[in-house]
């Protein structure tokens, strides 16, 4: 497999082909757990996890699956990934899971992770699946992380749990709130389109 492959591959979804802010999938994730850093990081790690080797399988799979069946076995191998995140958490990370429990099983049906399958796993092998899947789940994180860190700083002045501004600042409550999350994603989306995209088509 050539490396020019695997890199291009990788690099698409951080950039041209961001599945949140190119492709605008998965968002939903921007309204439920944004408004703290930790719960993003947990949340992204998992979606990550599930994203790639949910793509690794369909491709080691995909000759063997009857197209009549198809939108049920990669729900079934999706959801057994997602089963394991679910277990892991609950197992070294109790708080954080009662916290995001409800929100992991939507992993789920994130269209982020069934989008990748359909899209390359079904048609490429293993090994470039699972590169696409980890760098389509690496492009999500990132941008629901930045999301993450400004709507934490300016809803409750703190990052991580820990108090980053004084008592001059005055939380916008607004931020932690769920329209927060949607004005930020719009931010995001403006500032990369201008400022990268119009800047590459000149």
């Amino acid at each position: 497999m050539a490396a020019g492959m695997i890199k291009k591959t990788f690099l698409a979804p951080l950039g041209k082909d961001n599945p949140v802010f190119v492709q605008i999938l998965g968002i939903c994730s921007t309204l439920a757990v944004t408004n703290k850093l930790e719960n993003t990081m947990v949340m992204t790690l998992g979606v990550m996890f599930t994203t790639a080797l949910s793509s690794w399988t369909l491709s080691v799979m995909r000759k063997w699956i009857p197209s009549r069946i198809r939108m049920m076995v990669e729900t079934m191998i999706i959801a057994t990934y997602v089963i394991i995140v679910d277990i892991a958490l609950k197992a070294f990370y109790p708080e954080m899971w009662k916290q995001l429990g409800p929100y992991v099983g939507l992993i789920i049906t994130n269209c982020i992770v069934m989008g990748r399958i359909e899209a390359f796993a079904l048609q490429n092998k293993p090994m470039l699946s699972l590169v696409d899947g980890l760098a389509s789940g690496m492009g999500y994180a990132y941008v629901l992380l930045v999301i993450a860190f400004f709507r934490e700083l300016l809803g409750t002045g703190t990052l991580w749990g820990y108090q980053i501004l004084g008592s001059w600042w005055t939380n916008w409550s607004i931020m932690i709130m769920p329209p927060g999350g949607f004005f930020m994603l719009a931010i995001f989306i403006w500032i990369v389109r201008e400022a990268v995209f119009k800047e590459g088509t000149k």
